[in-house]
């Protein structure tokens, strides 16, 4: 029978301290790298949430430049009516401008087009942009207009709403789509009236109408002018 001395006992007893803590650090280990795993996964997903946040935020930016730019382009485009500037008008259109009231489609290439803000320029209108507004990639800008026509037809300001359709970064449609203040039954009565009147007192002048030329809006004006100072009888 064997006997356990002190030292003999006390040295078993340390072994066995020795062999309990190399077990706790065996069994603690694998419940070490599982929180190492956690955290490297839930840095990764933030990683992940701040890169696509990021991105977010940069196509939001991106959007709303192209935004700013379509309406400073339309702005442009009116500020060259105002400043009777066709440079600065042709630098914002396409080569190609489609222009509708309805059912009515004008098109019009760069020198049909400048003839038109000639007939235009001859009333001297006046621009006001009143408000823009994005619609998906396309502007719609409620203006309102003074001129010498408009005041004739009692309709001055005329406050309308246009949607800009844009191709390859310039103006490649103008739709007109309402004028919801415009009185049309008095507007077609005082142009009826002119244009009878100048069919039978001044024949040279008719066909002013429809004659979208320069000489066109100044047989306009000079009719206007002329139906303004005849004598009623």
């Amino acid at each position: 029978m064997k006997t356990i001395t002190k030292r003999g006992k006390l040295k078993f007893e340390q072994t066995k301290l020795h062999h309990e803590h190399d077990y706790g650090k065996i069994t603690h280990r694998p419940t070490f790298i599982a929180v190492l795993l956690a955290i490297t996964f839930t840095l990764q997903s933030c990683n992940q949430k701040v890169k696509e946040s990021t991105k977010e935020i940069e196509e939001e930016v991106v959007f709303q430049l192209e935004k700013s730019e379509l309406e400073e382009q339309v702005m442009a485009y009116y500020n060259g009516f105002k400043n009777s500037d066709y440079r600065q008008i042709r630098k914002q259109v396409s080569d190609s401008l489609t222009i509708t009231e309805g059912d009515y489609t004008m098109t019009f290439n760069p020198e049909l087009f400048q003839e038109h803000f000639k007939w235009d320029s001859i009333f001297q209108p006046v621009y006001e942009v009143v408000e823009l507004e994005n619609k998906d990639e396309q502007v719609v800008a409620t203006v309102a207009v003074k001129s010498l026509r408009f005041e004739f037809l009692k309709n001055n300001p005329l406050t309308c709403r246009h949607q800009f359709h844009f191709k390859a970064g310039k103006i490649a449609k103008i739709e007109n789509l309402e004028c919801p203040d415009a009185n049309w039954e008095l507007w077609q009565i005082e142009r009826d009236a002119l244009v009878n009147w100048v069919k039978i007192n001044h024949p040279e002048l008719d066909g002013f109408i429809n004659d979208l030329s320069r000489q066109g809006a100044l047989d306009y004006v000079k009719a206007i002018d002329l139906y303004q100072k005849r004598q009623v009888n």
